[in-house]
């Protein structure tokens, strides 16, 4: 059992690069904004609305009725190219990737 640190066998591997997600509709930007909106950019520049206000108040909203709280709304952020917010609630970014490539919005109900 080795009693003093070797600095040239303990040495680390490197340093990891930042994982970042590369299919197209991954996201890479998303800002919040009035009325339960959202605007986001995926991984191929596409870019469009995402409109959550109808879900949020519908009955079927289930966990994501807590997103009424714009406080708590407007903490919207990226994990791994998809949207989050804290209490691990997150949107599948596929589906509003086909949404906004097909009319520029994605509109929840």
């Amino acid at each position: 059992m080795r009693t003093e640190p070797n600095a040239k066998i303990n040495q680390t591997s490197g340093v990891v690069p930042k994982i970042a997600p590369k299919a197209k509709w991954r996201i890479k930007e998303v800002r919040s904004c009035q009325d339960f909106k959202l605007w986001v950019v995926f991984n191929d520049d596409t870019q469009g609305e995402v409109e959550l206000s109808e879900f949020l108040q519908s009955s079927h909203a289930g966990v994501f009725s807590a997103l009424q709280d714009e406080k708590l709304f407007s903490q919207v952020r990226l994990e791994w190219g998809a949207l989050t917010w804290p209490g691990g609630l997150d949107l599948a970014p596929d589906f509003l990737y086909r949404e906004i490539k097909r009319g520029g919005k994605c509109i929840l109900r």
